[in-house]
């Protein structure tokens, strides 16, 4: 079943500082889409309040055609990764794929991996950030919610657990929309099917590699070299 999450006539202020402006974005279900931005032009900012954890002068969130004030107070119907830690650091990794995932056989699956399997009965604290953070992105990417947020999913990953994570939002696609942003451009292109840009408090479509200079958010020289 496809489902639809629309947030429209987003403004949003810190002091006399106007970071977003009349923000309409879609994300539909087999949506990847990637946000780009420079520091401070409101990426987490605006998934915050997509979340329903920050509040903005004005907003309108919809989840197939429904208006939700807080979407995270509702089951089911989206999950969000934030830039720190979500998981308790005093439960082992497997406490915490019982508690997100609560069904045996997504259990046995999510432990069915290299990168998790002696990591299990080791508490959250014990893990480096880089493994932290793989476990909460695959979690949140196998709960039963319609759409996911990623705010710097590959922040501190290595770089085979980066491949792996690319592998993982791509094969979630089809069944929940996501939602990601990072400061590794290139691997937000490189999952995206929807590209945006925050820039000067509006969200600009990336149609191709030249947006990206003309934009003001990378050289031409750089844009170039891009696959698009």
């Amino acid at each position: 079943m496809s489902h639809k999450l629309e947030i429209d006539s987003v403004n949003k202020s810190f002091g006399r500082n106007r970071v977003l402006t009349d923000i309409y974005l879609k994300c539909e279900t087999g949506d990847i889409v990637g946000l780009l931005g420079s520091n401070g032009s409101g990426k987490s900012t605006l998934l915050k309040i997509l979340f329903g954890v920050e509040d903005a002068e004005q907003k309108f969130i919809r989840i197939d055609g429904k208006i939700f004030e807080h979407p995270y107070k509702t089951p089911d119907e989206i999950a969000y990764l934030p830039q720190d830690p979500c998981i308790p650091g005093n439960i082992s990794i497997y406490a915490a794929a019982k508690l997100y995932l609560r069904d045996d056989k997504k259990i046995k699956a999510f432990f069915d991996d290299p990168a998790l399997y002696l990591l299990q009965n080791r508490k959250v604290s014990q893990l480096s950030g880089g493994e932290v953070r793989y476990a909460e992105i695959k979690l949140l990417l196998n709960i039963d919610v319609k759409f996911v947020l990623l705010d710097e999913p590959f922040n501190g990953l290595s770089p085979i657990n980066i491949e792996f994570v690319k592998e993982m939002i791509v094969k979630s696609a089809p069944h929940k929309g996501i939602i990601l942003t990072d400061h590794d451009y290139r691997n937000v292109l490189d999952v995206a099917n929807k590209r945006y840009i925050l820039s000067d408090g509006g969200l600009r479509t990336i149609r191709d590699r030249d947006d990206l200079a003309f934009l003001g958010y990378m050289s031409e020289e750089t844009a170039n070299r891009l696959i698009f």
